[in-house]
Parts: structure tokens; sequence; C-alpha cells
């Protein structure tokens, strides 16, 4: 789930950057608000990772 959130903002990300140099218009406001996925995915990744991680003795 956090990678795919994580993968769908870069795209947005990407496409955020593609968007004035394939046509002449600004990107649209739901790209800037699926970009706001890539830091929530991160965060969701790592607190998955530290939570499923090995427990000291």
């Amino acid at each position: 789930m956090a990678l795919g959130l994580f993968g769908i903002g870069l795209l947005a990300i990407v496409a955020i950057f593609l968007t004035p140099i394939l046509s002449d218009s600004d990107p649209a406001l739901w790209l800037y608000l699926t970009a706001m996925l890539a830091p929530i995915g991160f965060i969701l990744g790592v607190f998955f990772a530290l939570w499923s991680g090995r427990r000291s003795r």
C-alpha cells in the first residue's frame, strides 16, 4: 500500500514537470494534490518497516 502511494505520488511529480514542457498550460490542481501522496507513502513505508522489524531481546 505504501509503495503504491509513493509510486503514484512520484508519477504525479514527473507529470507536473512534464506538463509545461509538452504543452503551454500549467499543471492542474489535481496533479499537485496527487503529488502529496509521495511523502505520505514514504512515511507509511518507514512506519511499516519499523513496526514489522525485529524486536530486541
